[in-house]
């Protein structure tokens, strides 16, 4: 299924010079940081940062599910893939072991609603699943951001989180779920404290929501 994009300012990627200070922000703040062509180029650089043999989790992205990464792992055999583990545990019994296996991964590879040009990372969810990981508890996080999620500050990601993002994952979750999304948690990661831990492959092309 294809969410159509609507033509907001929010949904146009940033030029160059902008991708190229949130990079330079992003690694003053102890993050790595790779500006791409586009998502092919993601996908391959995926496929070498992560050894064969971890264990990865995949939080839900429409940027990981259009490039085509989010099958990569999960389908390819190469990675001890979370998420179709978690998927067949049963939730009444074992929702512990789940929340654990989620919040743990050796690798944990998303998106993000938004990120600054100052460097924060800005991260909306419904349940919150993928927080831990992001936060903290995986051993190595990799994000993906389209250039349309270049924003210049925070004030401007949070708007674009409510007024871009929201909107076409409500439609999105509306006919996944029967019911649409919300920002019931919110994470804004300005820093990174381990050196390695977290790389954002910064794209130059528009891709996800």
């Amino acid at each position: 299924m294809t969410i159509p994009v609507p033509a907001t300012p929010f949904a146009d990627p940033a030029p160059a010079r902008r991708l190229e200070r949130a990079a330079t922000a992003l690694t003053a703040n102890g993050f790595t940081a790779e500006i791409l062509d586009d998502a092919v180029a993601a996908r391959t650089r995926v496929k070498e940062l992560i050894p064969e043999g971890a264990g990865v989790f995949t939080a839900a992205s429409e940027t990981l599910r259009l490039s085509g990464i989010d099958e990569d792992i999960n389908t390819s055999g190469r990675y001890q893939a979370v998420k179709p583990r978690a998927l067949a545990m049963d939730r009444a019994t074992r929702a512990d072991d789940i929340r654990r296996m989620l919040a743990g991964p050796d690798v944990v590879v998303g998106s993000v609603a938004a990120l600054t040009e100052t460097g924060s990372l800005v991260v909306a969810s419904y349940s919150g699943s993928q927080l831990p990981a992001y936060a903290g508890g995986a051993a190595r996080a990799i994000w993906i951001v389209g250039a349309q999620k270049v924003v210049p500050d925070l004030d401007t990601a949070l708007r674009r989180v409510e007024d871009h993002a929201l909107p076409l994952e409500s439609a999105r979750a509306q006919v996944a779920y029967g019911q649409p999304s919300a920002v019931n948690r919110l994470l804004i990661l300005n820093a990174e404290p381990h050196p390695g831990r977290g790389t954002v492959l910064l794209l130059r092309e528009a891709i996800g929501f």
